[in-house]
């Protein structure tokens, strides 16, 4: 949300910082008062910190992982071509 026209930038360390008071049982209230942040970015930074930052990457498959999905592969590759021509 930040970077749009009007909404400040805030650091990153303070976000962190607030959103782990809040958790920690703080009220959204009081830490906006006391920073000078807006209810309404709280409750973005929460609502942000519960989807994931980055996108994962998938653990890379083993040699035998992909010797074992290629031989799975031609065997329904087979069974359909006969399934086709019967």
């Amino acid at each position: 949300m930040s970077g749009k026209k009007g909404m400040k930038k805030y650091p990153a360390g303070i976000r962190e910082e607030v959103v782990s008071r809040i958790r920690a049982g703080e009220s959204q209230r009081a830490l906006s008062q006391e920073y000078g942040i807006s209810r309404w970015a709280i409750h973005c930074w929460l609502k942000e910190s519960v989807l994931p930052k980055t996108r994962g990457r998938k653990p890379a498959k083993t040699l035998a992982e992909y010797k074992y999905e290629n031989k799975r592969l031609k065997m329904e590759n087979e069974l359909l071509r006969d399934f086709l021509h019967s």
